[in-house]
C-alpha cells in the first residue's frame, strides 16, 4: 500500500490503485463480510452514509446514463446534487461530482488525504478486513456528499448491488435500469440470479423504478419489492414517450425516461418542473454514449460491454449515412467477446482489436481467436496493441464515406476521446 503523504490527485491515485486487491475467494462466500470494510472506514469518519438523501441505481447497462440525465433534470430543478459513477472515461475526478462539476484535481487530492490515515490504521488493525480500492471511493463519495449538503446523492452502483460497496446507503429512492447476462462469474448465470444481485439495492418502504424488464428479472424485482413494501414502479417505454424527451436514440431514450421517472418522484412537486426536464434532456448528451464526434468521415464512440448494448448501438449506426463500418474494439476480461460483439459484427467490413487498459483489457489474440472461433472472417481482423495508436491508424485509415465505431468497454470509449477529443473534453 502507498503510504506517502498524498498531496496531488496522482499520488491520490496511486494510493488508489495500491488498494486494488486479487482476492482468491469466490465473490458469494464473501457475502457476511461484503460490507464490513466500508462500514469500518465510514465508522471512522463519522458515518456520512447516515441521512444522506440518496438515489441508488444499479443494472447491467445504462445507470451511468441514467445518472447523468438525472442530475441534469434535479440542477434544472434547483436542486443541488453530488453524483458518484464508475467507471470514468478520461479523468478519475470524473467519478465525485457536485452540481455537475467534477472534481478538481486539489479537491480529489485533499479528499483521499483525509482518508488514507483510517485507511492504513485500519490495515494495521486487521488486513483481512481493511478497506480495498472501490470500498475507499465510495467512501470518499459518501463523505463529499454529507459535507457539501446535497440534496441529492446519486449513487452509481459498480457490480451486481447485494454485495456493492455502494449498498450502504440508506436511499430515499432505488432504480434498476436493466438485467442482462453480465459478470456471470460473480453474479450467478441466470437473468433470475442476476436479478436478485440487482434487487439486493432494494430498502424496506422505499420506491423502485425499473424499465421493461425480462419477465424473469422482473419477477425477481417485484417479489423483493414485495417483500420489503417498496412500490415498484415501471418507467413508461420511451416509444409511448414523453413529448420533451430530447434523446435521439431508444437507448438513451430509455435511460432519460428513467431519470425523468426517479426526479418526478424526487422533484416533481417543484414549481416549472417540467421546464426543468425539457431543458435538462436538450441540453445533456452523456459522453461515450452513442457519441458522434465526427462526420465524413463518421467517428462513434460507445461504452458497449454488452450484447443488448451491442444491439442498441448497431441499430444507432443504421442511422449514419456511411456505406462501411469499422469497428475498433478493446473487451474487458471475463467477457465473452463474440457475444458482446456479435450485433456489431454482422455488418463490420473490419475490425481492429487493441488493448485499453493494460490490467483490465482481455488478450487481442484472444478476442481474435473468439471471434474467428464464430465465425468472423480472420482476414478482416487486425491487432494494434497501443490503444492510441490503434484509434489514430483507424481514424486516418478512413474514407469519408466510412464510419469507425469504437466500442467494447468505457475504458475504449474513454482511450478513444482522450486520443481524438484531448484530455479535457
Amino acid at each position: 500500500m502507498t503510504r506517502e503523504p498524498i498531496r496531488t490527485s496522482d499520488q491520490a491515485v496511486a494510493f488508489l490503485l495500491s488498494l486494488v486487491r486479487d482476492d482468491p475467494r469466490p465473490y458469494q462466500a464473501r457475502a457476511n463480510l461484503a460490507q464490513l470494510p466500508i462500514r469500518r472506514l465510514l465508522a471512522r469518519i463519522g458515518d456520512p452514509q447516515i441521512d444522506l438523501p440518496a438515489v441508488h441505481i444499479a443494472g447491467s447497462k445504462g445507470k451511468g446514463s441514467t445518472a447523468l440525465y438525472l442530475e441534469a433534470i434535479l440542477q434544472a430543478a434547483g436542486m443541488r446534487t453530488g453524483t458518484f459513477t464508475s467507471p470514468h472515461l478520461q479523468r478519475w475526478t470524473e467519478r465525485l461530482r457536485i452540481d455537475g462539476r467534477e472534481s478538481t484535481d486539489a479537491e480529489f487530492a485533499a479528499l483521499f488525504a483525509r482518508l488514507q490515515p483510517h485507511v492504513l490504521a485500519l490495515q494495521a488493525e486487521d488486513d483481512a478486513c481493511a478497506p480495498s480500492f472501490f470500498d475507499v471511493l465510495t467512501a470518499a463519495a459518501l463523505l463529499l456528499f454529507a459535507e457539501r449538503r446535497v440534496e441529492c446523492a446519486i449513487i452509481e452502483a459498480g457490480i451486481g448491488g447485494r454485495l456493492d460497496a455502494t449498498n450502504v446507503v440508506q436511499p430515499v429512492l432505488t432504480c434498476i435500469t436493466s438485467v442482462e447476462l453480465e459478470h456471470t462469474d460473480k453474479l450467478g448465470d441466470s437473468i433470475a440470479a442476476i436479478a436478485g444481485e440487482k434487487a439486493g439495492i432494494i430498502k424496506r418502504g422505499v420506491p423502485v423504478i425499473v424499465c421493461t424488464l425480462p419477465p424473469e428479472a422482473e419477477a425477481v424485482i417485484r417479489r423483493r419489492g414485495a417483500e420489503l413494501h417498496g412500490q415498484v414502479e415501471v418507467a413508461g417505454d420511451p416509444a409511448d414517450g414523453i413529448a420533451h424527451l430530447a434523446a435521439t436514440d431508444r437507448c438513451s431514450a430509455r435511460n432519460a425516461n428513467m431519470a425523468v421517472a426517479c426526479a418526478r418522484r424526487i422533484a416533481g412537486d417543484r414549481e416549472g418542473f417540467s421546464k426543468a426536464v425539457d431543458q435538462a434532456l436538450t441540453h445533456t448528451r452523456p459522453p461515450g454514449r452513442m457519441e458522434v464526434i465526427a462526420e465524413h468521415p463518421w467517428v462513434v464512440i460507445d461504452g458497449a460491454h454488452t450484447r443488448a448494448s451491442s444491439a442498441a448501438l448497431a441499430e444507432m449506426l443504421q442511422s449514419v449515412p456511411a456505406n462501411r463500418l469499422h469497428l475498433l474494439v478493446s473487451v474487458t476480461i471475463a467477457k465473452d467477446a463474440s457475444a458482446v460483439l456479435a450485433p456489431l459484427l454482422e455488418r463490420a467490413d473490419s475490425v481492429v482489436i487493441t488493448n485499453a487498459d493494460a490490467t483490465r483489457s482481455m488478450d487481442g489474440d484472444a478476442v481474435a481467436a473468439s471471434l474467428v472461433a464464430h465465425g468472423y472472417n480472420p482476414a478482416r481482423i487486425r491487432a494494434i496493441a497501443d490503444p492510441r495508436q490503434a484509434v489514430l491508424q483507424s481514424r486516418d485509415a478512413l474514407a469519408d464515406d466510412d464510419v469507425l465505431c469504437v466500442a467494447g468497454s468505457m475504458y475504449m470509449a474513454g482511450v478513444a476521446r482522450e486520443t481524438l477529443l484531448g484530455a479535457r473534453a
